[in-house]
């Protein structure tokens, strides 16, 4: 069972994770939920799709301009704040490494906290368990926030992002986080080069086999597009079928900019695994 916020959710039931980059400067939508109106648009479509958690960032994942904990808490609090008040049964997750920043979203209501560069802050794990909020615990390869992978090697890819996500999520447990609020994420991309995340892909049953849910952010990463040579607006169809996949082998939680489309996804593979009735059934019955 995954407790978030007022939701909980039974193993075999996919979640969606809606992407809203308060950045002016974000690889796929380039600024474009910035400002809060168009922000607070983003939310209302993502929910209508049928995203249960909305991922609120205030730092682009990749090298530019520096943000400071004081910018990037200026870009997220109020706006957590907003849609807390008009979406008060969505789970708000912010995609932050800075407790500075965790501490501030969880006062105005934030349920998790996604801390996609593997525990490089410990105190955010401690704000975590101090507000009873749920915990990303990511593989990052020990790489800094907003950093490259370079010439990175691992003896078996996947035994390092079992040690590594298991040790934090063990961690959060035995910091106050409630275990049933713990998700796992291989970093795709994260202190990985191509083939490793396609390894992580390939062997996420391994992570699901763990008993921890299992959150994977794929959309339109740099892993789809090296895979296929698509640049970055030309990688959903690639981001769809490694989304297939990771369902198929029991990843639960889905971080992604496409709801609409992932959700037909999800709800697909759950019919063909037999989790999910079809949504009508007429076809040879009359």
């Amino acid at each position: 069972m995954l407790r978030l916020g007022r939701r909980e959710f039974a193993a075999h039931e996919p979640v969606i994770m809606a992407i809203v980059n308060r950045t002016p400067d974000s690889f796929y939508d380039q600024g474009a939920t910035f400002r809060d109106e168009p922000a607070l648009a983003r939310v209302e479509q993502a929910v209508s799709e049928g995203a249960a958690i909305i991922d609120i960032g205030g730092v682009k994942a990749g090298p530019g301009e520096e943000v400071s904990a004081e910018e990037e808490a200026r870009r997220t609090v109020g706006f957590v704040a907003e849609v807390r008040r008009r979406f008060p049964d969505v789970i708000i997750s912010v995609d932050t490494w800075r407790h500075e920043v965790g501490q501030a979203v969880c006062e105005v209501g934030a349920d998790l906290l996604n801390d996609a560069w593997g525990g490089v802050d410990p105190l955010l794990a401690e704000v975590a368990g101090r507000y009873g909020v749920g915990l990303v615990c990511t593989h990052a390869g020990g790489t800094q926030p907003r950093t490259r992978p370079h010439r990175v090697a691992y003896d078996d890819v996947m035994a390092d992002i079992l040690r590594v996500t298991l040790g934090l999520a063990e961690r959060a447990v035995s910091l106050g986080v409630p275990r049933e609020s713990v998700l796992i994420d291989p970093g795709h991309d994260f202190g990985k080069n191509t083939r490793h995340s396609l390894e992580a892909t390939r062997r996420l049953g391994e992570m699901v086999d763990t008993g921890w849910p299992v959150l994977v952010s794929l959309s339109n990463k740099d892993f789809v597009g090296e895979t296929l040579d698509k640049p970055v607006k030309e990688r959903v169809l690639g981001t769809l079928a490694t989304t297939a996949v990771s369902a198929w082998l029991g990843a639960q939680v889905y971080r992604v900019h496409e709801v609409a489309e992932t959700r037909q996804v999800l709800d697909m593979v759950s019919s063909i695994a037999g989790h999910r009735p079809p949504a009508v059934a007429r076809r040879g019955l009359a």
